[in-house]
């Protein structure tokens, strides 16, 4: 959980900290450096509001325990929160590229005007986003107790490393391109999604909602069991402890969804995943090449 919510908070901070930074950034840029202390005073109020939201979603989260439908809510959030992490990653990687001359020239707007109530709400906005999809993935990776994941070493070493790349970056120091960056932390988001979804179809199967042709399709706990209890109860049946810690177990289970006794619909469900996520990089890909052949076409009949 720790290693999902660190990789949580590091892309979420470090998005909402990079616009921020090239808000402040153009406004000392252009002598208007009057300006960012509206920008800072949205990025705080945002803050708050998510703090407020993660409380609001923790009271509702114990409403339904109370009536006992806590797992509904459980599968609904982490199985959201499995496409929204793709599409985060989708996301980024399409407006990384104009986010710089996007965001500077909203601000231009507002200077012109003097609209500093657009100012702040602009960076109320980027950092409340930010905030509540944390607060959302967190529900997710926790079962619910989001309160376990800001409180961890996960989400206070994300906090801290995205705010050193930050500024690093606007100092320039940082020689690895931002780019590089979020292809990594995208990979690993997407490892973090396909096993979200893993673990919401096992708790489908697991209340009887969904079932399964094949509820294991083969068993490895001789190997790696899932918990310390599976390998306890492995070692009193056979006499022989598995291979592996069931804390490697837990480990993978919360960041990959790992099952040492998958159904035959998490398979598939994960093999399906990276399936469908290649078709669309690769339908993605097809445009912007096309387009640039054109350009070249026309480059060249201009020539």
């Amino acid at each position: 959980m720790q290693l999902q919510a660190f990789l949580i908070a590091f892309r979420e901070v470090l998005e909402a900290l990079l616009i921020v930074g090239i808000i402040t950034t153009y406004l000392k840029r252009t002598d208007n450096k009057k300006f960012v202390k509206y920008v800072w005073i949205g990025a705080g109020l945002a803050v708050v509001a998510s703090f407020l939201v993660a409380l609001l979603f923790q009271v509702v989260f114990t409403g339904f325990a109370a009536m006992g439908s806590e797992t509904y809510l459980k599968v609904s959030i982490i199985l959201i929160s499995s496409m929204l992490l793709t599409q985060m990653v989708f996301w980024m990687a399409e407006h990384s590229k104009d986010m710089k001359s996007n965001v500077e020239g909203k601000m231009s707007k507002y200077i012109t005007t003097g609209n500093v109530v657009g100012m702040v709400i602009h960076s109320f906005l980027v950092v409340v986003r930010e905030g509540v999809e944390t607060v959302f993935f967190f529900a997710a990776i926790t079962g619910g107790n989001i309160g376990a994941a800001l409180q961890g070493w996960g989400s206070i070493s994300g906090l801290l490393v995205a705010a050193a790349v930050s500024y690093m970056f606007f100092k320039g120091t940082m020689r690895v391109p931002l780019k590089t960056f979020f292809k990594v932390t995208g990979a690993f988001i997407v490892l973090v999604a396909a096993g979200l979804l893993v673990q919401g179809i096992s708790i489908l199967q697991d209340i009887k909602l969904l079932g399964s042709v094949a509820p294991h399709v083969y068993d490895i706990t001789w190997f790696l069991p899932e918990h310390p209890i599976d390998y306890a109860h492995y070692l009193r049946d056979h006499g022989t402890a598995p291979l592996l810690s069931g804390d490697i177990g837990i480990f993978l289970k919360a960041f990959l969804g790992y099952s040492a006794m998958p159904s035959l619909e998490e398979v598939m469900a994960y093999i399906g995943y990276f399936v469908v996520l290649y078709m669309l990089i690769v339908f993605k890909k097809q445009p912007a090449e096309t387009k640039k052949q054109k350009v070249l076409k026309t480059n060249k009949s201009v020539s």
